[in-house]
């Protein structure tokens, strides 16, 4: 339960439009298996840990 008041804590500072697009991003999610869950969360951390990643990669 944790990680819900974590996320809840950060939920309730955000501002309303971007509150809109993270419903809509986790609408989305919501209807996802949950390994492609998985394997976009991972996607997206290792895009977030090396900055240069898609710039190499579109090379």
């Amino acid at each position: 339960m944790e990680i819900k008041e974590e996320i809840n804590k950060i939920v309730e500072t955000l501002p309303e439009d971007v509150l809109s697009e993270l419903l809509q991003y986790l609408r989305q999610i919501e209807k996802e298996s949950g390994e492609k869950i998985r394997l976009s969360l991972n996607f997206n951390t290792i895009l977030a840990e090396d900055d240069n990643l898609l710039e190499r990669l579109a090379q």
